[in-house]
């Protein structure tokens, strides 16, 4: 490394026992601003942090979409009942470091706003996709942030991770098969994985692979319709 290289951000890697004050000249106005957002894809409120695996859920939607924060303190309803930072930086850093793998780092401010204290958590977009989260049966379980929800990832979007990190590359030979369900796609607008094995005829493992490779060549894309991933031709 060059000796006037910048040094890496430590606390990007390890966590402080307790997220500093940020020294803001009006930390209320501040929040005030992030508050009237609401919720959406890179914002979500917490009342509290009670259950660090339940938390890590909305850390692994963030590192596998396009990152994201927390409010920790501000109800669904947008009304600020503060925390008490230290307690709720612990479950922050147990959620991230033992319950998501791999381990995420996180960014924690303190900010004072209405005589209470808020922690934001920030969280970055991981390099290293997926980020898996263990649910309370103990289960590692990839989720993606859709507006302002974390839906679970399908094995499309696992496919498509696991294609991006193969650094050898991938071929994708066009056959009978590939045409079939590009025709399919074309004819019915967008389908669900189950209807687009079904109607092709094919196996799972083989759809849910060529439609990754559809996605990552930007010739398919998935849609979140119905409470359900959709796919269609990319327009």
């Amino acid at each position: 490394m060059h000796k006037n290289s910048p040094q890496p951000h430590i606390r990007r890697i390890f966590y402080p026992t307790f997220a500093p004050m940020k020294p803001l000249t009006d930390c209320t106005t501040y929040i005030h601003n992030l508050i009237a957002e609401g919720e959406h894809q890179q914002q979500d409120f917490k009342f509290e942090i009670s259950d660090a695996r339940k938390i890590a859920k909305t850390l692994s939607a963030f590192a596998n979409t396009q990152g994201g924060r927390l409010l920790i303190g501000v109800k669904d309803n947008g009304k600020i009942a503060g925390v008490r930072s230290d307690e709720e930086q612990y479950m922050i850093e147990a959620a991230a470091q033992l319950y998501c793998r791999p381990p995420i780092a996180c960014h924690m401010d303190t900010y004072e706003a209405e005589g209470r204290s808020i922690l934001i958590v920030k969280v970055e977009e991981s390099p290293r996709k997926p980020v898996y989260a263990c649910n309370e049966d103990g289960r590692y379980l990839a989720y993606l942030r859709i507006k302002d929800e974390n839906i679970l990832a399908t094995p499309v979007h696992l496919r498509v991770w696991q294609q991006n990190g193969n650094d050898r590359g991938e071929y994708m030979a066009y056959t009978e098969r590939e045409q079939r369900l590009l025709n399919l796609l074309e004819e019915n607008g967008s389908l669900s994985l189950n209807k687009c094995c079904k109607q092709t005829r094919l196996p799972r493992r083989i759809v849910e692979k060529l439609l990754a490779q559809f996605i990552r060549y930007g010739v398919v894309e998935p849609r979140f319709e119905g409470h359900q991933f959709r796919f269609q031709l990319k327009t």
